[in-house]
């Protein structure tokens, strides 16, 4: 599986941003979905995850309320809205992909820089 990102930029604080995540290949409704983020000078986290069924959906508390993880299986493709932005979500966030119900994710995108502004 290949993964494509996108839809980072620059927003205010409070403002919102859409991030997208294509995938190659003809079996992605068969891989759970995460999106994890890397602040500078920060270890990477988890930010939110879906099965690969859509049934379950997962978020770091930092972000639940805000962010809202959905998966298109017809588009091969996993968003991320993000609302109510604050400067500590400023990271590069990469999607990555987990075959079934594995633990491990083993595919990852090239992230897409988020940067909000106090």
């Amino acid at each position: 599986v290949q993964l494509q990102a996108s839809g980072g930029g620059l927003v205010q604080t409070g403002g919102s941003l859409k991030l997208s995540c294509a995938a190659s290949g003809r079996t992605f409704s068969t891989y759970g979905m995460g999106w994890f983020r890397q602040a500078p000078g920060k270890d990477r986290e988890f930010v939110a995850g879906i099965r690969w069924s859509g049934g379950s959906i997962y978020y770091a508390d930092s972000v639940k309320g805000r962010f809202t993880i959905s998966r298109d299986n017809a588009k091969n493709t996993v968003y991320l809205q993000m609302n109510s932005l604050k400067p500590e979500d400023t990271a590069v966030y990469y999607c990555a992909a987990r075959y079934g119900d594995n633990l491990a994710y083993d595919y990852w995108g090239q992230g897409t820089l988020v940067t909000v502004s106090s």
